[in-house]
Formats: structure tokens, C-alpha cells, sequence
């Protein structure tokens, strides 16, 4: 009788500790869940504020209703120059992509971040949150004059 039950406690003890074991493979494997980026989550951070004209020194911008080609093709050359490297104008980067940015932020806020980033960084409610957004990268200041900066202005019109 006594073997009989320590062969049941055996057994059951078998049964309830054992676990499914699984097979290791030699060598490297690797599993990656694609994380979706959800455009709902960027609007809720940073807002769409056309009232907001940014910190700096233009107060009042009104852009003709056509395009200077002129002034177009100078912010082309300059924004290729400089900006470039953390802008593209369909894809996000280091910064913002920049295509339909005037749907987003009235000509003064962005001729002002383009020519007074620091200042920008440093009072402005949607810099801010766009710093936040782009993983703290800060805008630096290239140091444009208000005619190279109407002309990147300008240029942004065209994308």
C-alpha cells in the first residue's frame, strides 16, 4: 500500500509540475512587432493653430495669390542648402515634412521658426510641442536675413 502511494504522489507530482517543453533551434532568430504610427496621436500633441504668428519679427504676412517664381526658386536653392538635412517635404525626418505646411501654421509663425528658432523653442506653445514631438531636435538658427527667409517662405508655397 505504501508503494502505491508514493507511486501516486510520484505521478501526480510529475503531472502537475511537468510543462510543455519546447524545441530551441541553433542560431540566431528574431521577432519584431511593426509598430503603427497613428496620424491621430500627432495631431492631439502638437495643434493646428493659424491664429498663433509665432515669436519673432514678422507680425503681418500676406502672400500674393500667385507664386513668385523669382523668390521660388532662391528659397528652393537656399532650403536645398540648409534645410535638407532634417526636412523633406512628404516624409517626417529629424523634423516636420513641410508639404501643406501653410494648412497647418499661419505664414508669420513659420517665417518666424525659420528665422528665430531659438526665440521660437524658447515661448512658443507649438514649437515647444513640436520639440517634444521630434524627440527633443532642436531647429538651429541659420542665421537667414528676412529676405532669404520670404523666399524659403515663398518656396514652401510651391510643395
Amino acid at each position: 500500500m505504501r508503494k502505491l502511494l508514493m507511486l501516486v504522489a510520484v505521478g501526480s507530482l510529475m503531472v502537475s509540475c511537468g510543462e510543455k517543453k519546447e524545441e530551441k533551434k541553433e542560431g540566431f532568430e528574431m521577432n519584431r512587432t511593426k509598430k503603427e504610427v497613428k496620424k491621430e496621436a500627432v495631431a492631439e500633441t502638437v495643434p493646428v493653430d493659424m491664429d498663433n504668428k509665432g515669436v519673432g519679427p514678422f507680425t503681418s504676412v500676406t502672400f500674393d495669390d500667385e507664386i513668385n517664381a523669382e523668390m521660388a526658386a532662391a528659397g528652393k536653392a537656399k532650403f536645398e542648402a540648409i534645410c535638407t538635412a532634417c526636412h523633406m517635404p512628404e516624409q517626417r525626418m529629424i523634423g516636420p515634412a513641410l508639404k501643406g505646411l501653410y494648412d497647418r501654421r499661419s505664414p508669420e509663425w513659420v517665417m518666424n521658426m525659420i528665422i528665430n528658432p531659438d526665440g521660437m523653442l524658447k515661448e512658443d506653445p507649438i514649437a515647444k510641442a513640436l520639440l517634444k514631438e521630434y524627440n527633443n531636435a532642436i531647429m538651429l538658427n541659420q542665421n537667414l536675413t528676412e529676405e532669404e527667409t520670404r523666399n524659403v517662405a515663398e518656396y514652401l508655397r510651391t510643395l
